[in-house]
């Protein structure tokens, strides 16, 4: 099984990467963007998980204690076989 875990600052947090992100792609000529925001993308390969269930209640667990601050952003897992 393998989880793909998609992180994103909350609305109204302030994103100065996807700021400066935004800034260069304008800098290079790409111009009508709207904001820009950036988030963090985290794949983890669960060999021996078997049950979907208990893997996404593992992997909520694992966002809200050490990959994602919840203060601050969402995030939102996605399993596969």
């Amino acid at each position: 099984m393998k989880a793909r875990i998609e992180i994103r600052l909350k609305p109204g947090i302030l994103d100065p990467q996807g700021k400066a992100i935004g800034g260069a792609l304008a800098g290079l000529g790409y111009s009508g963007l709207g904001e820009v925001r950036q988030g963090k993308l985290i794949e983890i390969d669960l060999p021996t998980a078997t049950d979907t269930e208990s893997a996404a209640r593992d992997l909520d667990a694992m966002c809200k204690t050490l990959l994602a601050n919840p203060v601050t952003e969402d995030f939102s897992v996605t399993l596969s076989e």
